[in-house]
């Protein structure tokens, strides 16, 4: 399996680092980048994770709410019905 470099820029990175790194080949300082950003990033999480994430960091912004909110007398109390 190969992996073929045709930007000039990639390449002058991939060089770059495999000399900073002292590693023997260009492959062998591509994989370490790749395994090295991955851990970066963290474990790929699911739909539902994300939604989570989202849901809770929502809930952190609206803060406390009440579990009994009677919308019929708040419209009430706004229309002064």
């Amino acid at each position: 399996m190969s992996l073929y470099i045709r930007d000039a820029k990639v390449n002058q990175l991939a060089d770059e680092l495999m000399h900073r790194l002292g590693t023997k080949t260009k492959t062998e300082a591509v994989r370490v980048a790749l395994e090295n950003e991955l851990e970066r990033v963290g474990p790929e999480e699911t739909m539902q994770e994300r939604v989570r994430k989202i849901q809770d960091q929502v809930a952190a912004r609206m803060g406390p709410h009440p579990v009994e909110f009677d919308q019929k007398a708040y419209m009430d109390e706004m229309w002064e019905d």
